[in-house]
């Protein structure tokens, strides 16, 4: 975008036209970031993937040098906002660092890798702007969540990282729960009870500041919305029958139900199989194609092959979506010091 010619580039790079962006300009869904991960080696996958969700010239356009402006190959972690957390890839020769970076004007900050951490431990970012929308205000938080191996009553630890201390402090806050960190680093818990009689395949993503899960049945395609946090209350907000995928889009889609009711073991790779979902938009992977499905139109758009990721592994990807924002990371160091 910068390239296009330098005064464009002088106005999208002041401080009032980032403002007046951040604060009239709701953030859309742009894209979806795909990292490439083994099940069980901790050595990473130096892979990652940006899959945009609008089309271009009759195609979507895999893009693999999205973060080519660090001083090292990384992992990605979280993404809020437009703002990706990620560290270093291991094994390294380097100590490991840990990553803020902004790939729209490829602003980035380094931070200090929490203490005791292991590379399994799931890191998350949430930020948020004061009233005014003054870019020098701006909050941020790293949320380190770690699993209490100690503790009989299955609990997790949560730590905290703060721009204005710059350092890591352990919250009082614990959660327990006897479920696991899966997926895109989500937490299932107390998800809507279903039977079925294959193994269903599942996502958790946000739509209307609100969480949602998403699952995949030989019941058909399901999303489900959190109404109450407190009482794990969710209603089904979409439904869709796999007969009615294959009638609407037969040149994508042919014997539907009998593929995802052949899935008898979790350890057996599913045929259908939603990656990441946010503001109605899925990312669905069905054998070996990558999917667009925009639940609010009922329009489903091939996004490309899985193979086009160059994976190196055939275990569940991490799926983060992305929003593209000026945000710059740099000038609001710089505030705060």
């Amino acid at each position: 975008m910068k390239r296009v010619s330098k005064d464009w580039k002088q106005i999208i790079s002041s401080r009032s036209f980032m403002k007046a962006q951040l604060k009239n300009a709701n953030l859309v869904l742009n894209g979806f970031i795909v990292q490439d991960r083994y099940m069980l080696c901790k050595h990473d996958i130096k892979t990652v993937s940006y899959i945009p969700v609008e089309t271009r010239n009759g195609g979507k356009v895999v893009h693999q040098t999205v973060f080519t402006f660090l001083p090292e190959q990384v992992v990605v972690l979280a993404s809020s906002k437009g703002i990706i957390c990620c560290r270093s890839c291991l094994p390294s020769p380097n100590p490991t660092r840990l990553y803020l970076c902004n790939p729209c004007n490829r602003d980035w900050i380094q931070l200090d890798w929490p203490p005791q951490c292991d590379i399994t431990d799931s890191i998350a970012l949430a930020f948020d702007f004061e009233c005014e929308f003054e870019l020098s205000k701006f909050k941020f938080k790293l949320v380190r969540v770690k699993r209490n191996e100690e503790d009989e009553s299955f609990s997790f630890t949560f730590d905290l990282y703060s721009l204005a201390t710059k350092d890591w402090r352990k919250s009082t806050e614990i959660c327990y729960c006897n479920s696991d960190l899966i997926k895109n680093k989500g937490i299932y818990i107390g998800v809507p009870s279903v039977e079925f009689r294959s193994v269903p395949e599942a996502c958790i993503g946000e739509n209307e500041g609100k969480l949602n899960y998403v699952q995949v049945s030989e019941e058909g395609l399901h999303v489900w919305c959190l109404e109450d946090y407190y009482e794990s209350k969710w209603n089904l907000k979409h439904g869709k029958r796999l007969e009615d995928f294959e009638a609407e889009y037969p040149r994508f889609f042919l014997n539907l139900k009998n593929r995802v009711s052949e899935r008898r073991s979790v350890d057996s790779s599913p045929w259908m199989n939603p990656l990441g979902f946010k503001d109605g938009i899925l990312l669905i992977k069905v054998c070996i194609q990558l999917y667009i499905y925009d639940i609010n139109i009922h329009n489903i758009t091939e996004a490309c092959s899985f193979l086009q990721l160059n994976p190196q592994s055939m275990s569940h990807p991490t799926v983060f979506p992305h929003s593209l924002s000026l945000l710059p990371l740099n000038d609001n160091i710089a505030d705060a010091n």
